[in-house]
């Protein structure tokens, strides 16, 4: 399989006064085409950091990193804003939609900073299967107050998606959601990821984790566990279940 994500003895060093602190330390680490991967780890293990690394928010210190096939650690400050537009979709905690605009033109957004200009028309109907794939079609026209926090989740998906990258990266997607609506996203995810997206996500959640098909633990800024996730959760059949729970106890 062909790695997206290729680092190779990554290290992080922050440089405090006289102090310097490993944020990350000596990671390698291959992500293939296809892949569903959790980060995990406590406060200050890391995680975040690596994670920035990964989305080319911020250069690692020493190491090479293969994006895509690419060598980012040596491009400049506007070619690595051009990969991160061209390559990498984004979905964040907060969902960071515009509030005066629709869901529609919200996806839209992205396309407007790529250097292959696409007409209107080609950027609306792009923007419309982006929300279809997200089982949003029928909320195109909607502002984000008039949807719920899942619905609006879901368009910041969508908005990641617009610009076919080759990586989907999100961190803690569902850290402001209940428990269904954290299902339903997830579920979300699991289909885009049976389409063949790559998708990379950070969460401090367990059960969250188990939804992806592997889990990479991190402490002190290391890899100190890589394996398949075992007893996967189906998000469709989670939320089945837990529907029927509901239900029993509205008869009770």
């Amino acid at each position: 399989m062909e790695a997206v994500i290729q680092l190779e003895h990554i290290d992080k060093i922050y440089q405090t006064g006289e102090f310097a602190i490993h944020a990350v330390r000596d990671v390698s680490l291959p992500i293939q085409r296809g892949e569903f991967v959790a980060v995990m780890g406590a406060s200050g293990s890391g995680k975040s950091t690596l994670m920035n690394i990964i989305g080319c928010l911020d250069r690692a210190t020493r190491g090479r990193y293969l994006l895509d096939g690419v060598d980012v650690s040596k491009l400049n400050r506007n070619q690595l804003a051009e990969i991160r537009n061209q390559k990498i979709g984004f979905v964040f905690q907060g969902f960071n939609l515009l509030a005066r605009t629709s869901a529609l033109e919200n996806v839209e957004l992205p396309m407007l900073y790529t250097p292959k200009m696409l007409r209107g028309s080609q950027q609306r109907e792009r923007a419309r299967r982006a929300l279809e794939n997200v089982g949003l079609a029928d909320r195109a026209g909607h502002h984000p107050n008039q949807l719920s926090g899942g619905q609006q989740q879901r368009v910041a998906i969508a908005r990641a998606l617009s610009n076919d990258p080759a990586l989907l990266l999100a961190d803690e997607p569902t850290g402001n959601l209940d428990t269904q609506t954290s299902i339903e996203i997830m579920g979300v995810f699991q289909k885009l990821n049976q389409q063949g997206m790559t998708v990379v996500m950070v969460t401090h959640e367990l059960d969250i984790a188990r939804y992806t098909k592997r889990m990479i633990v991190m402490r002190d800024g290391r890899i100190v566990s890589d394996e398949a996730v075992n007893n996967r959760l189906a998000a469709e059949e989670e939320l089945n279940r837990l529907r029927e729970e509901q239900r029993a106890v509205q008869l009770t």
